[in-house]
């Protein structure tokens, strides 16, 4: 009887056990995870020599910069196995482009925005955990749009065309579940991104100038599985 009551006890004792437990909810095939993020996008730029006139002279000493900018973020990750998934991410970013060096005094030449939808393969490290660090490489694309010549090259009728570009994209993140559906993300990537800018029709003429945009881009936010 005593073994008995012992057993009964002990089964009762793991069952609570059990049912007091956190569950852990792993990633699985066919999850899709949708995640926003606040985000600051900061170029970690390099140009060539600015161009001016016709034809073309580069100006020595000149270069130009690009802005910082925080704005928001959308991505979705579809898992294709509990440790890979396919993520793509969207956005847009706006930026002032301003000269430097021995063209400083034009002050802020450009104003434009990107939308760099990007696409990378991650792999999850520990799907079924708590904390879910991840790892992803991929290609991105970026338009440039909406850009407007400013400070000291404006001049009626002055335009410029920032040519579009294609490059690598690599990242790593992490997500901290909250419960079986939510959790918290930071994510950090690194995404190569070039133009060469044109413009007609400014104060000096025509000028040129090729940028590496290449920015850091820090997000955090919160993420759902579905």
């Amino acid at each position: 009887m005593n073994r008995y009551i012992l057993l009964t006890s002990s089964i009762s004792l793991a069952s609570l056990l059990l049912l007091a437990a956190p569950i852990t909810q792993a990633y699985e095939k066919g999850d899709l995870l949708v995640r926003g993020r606040i985000i600051n996008v900061n170029p970690d730029e390099s140009s060539s020599v600015v161009s001016v006139g016709t034809p073309l002279a580069p100006v020595a000493g000149s270069d130009v910069g690009v802005s910082n900018d925080i704005t928001v973020e959308l991505d979705f990750t579809y898992m294709l196995h509990r440790n890979w998934g396919v993520e793509l991410i969207l956005g847009s970013s706006r930026h002032d482009v301003p000269a430097k060096g021995s063209l400083a005094a034009l002050g802020d030449v450009v104003d434009a925005r990107t939308l760099p939808p990007t696409l990378t393969m991650q792999y999850h490290f520990r799907p079924d955990g708590d904390f879910r660090p991840y790892a992803g490489i991929g290609v991105n694309y970026t338009h440039f749009f909406d850009e407007k010549v400013t400070g000291g090259l404006d001049a009626p009728g002055a335009k410029v065309r920032m040519d579009s570009s294609w490059g690598l994209a690599a990242q790593i993140g992490a997500d901290f579940k909250i419960n079986k559906e939510w959790f918290i993300n930071a994510d950090l990537k690194y995404i190569d991104m070039s133009t060469t800018a044109h413009f007609k029709n400014t104060t000096v003429g025509a000028v040129e100038v090729d940028v590496d945009v290449d920015p850091w881009v820090f997000g955090i936010g919160i993420g759902r599985r579905f």
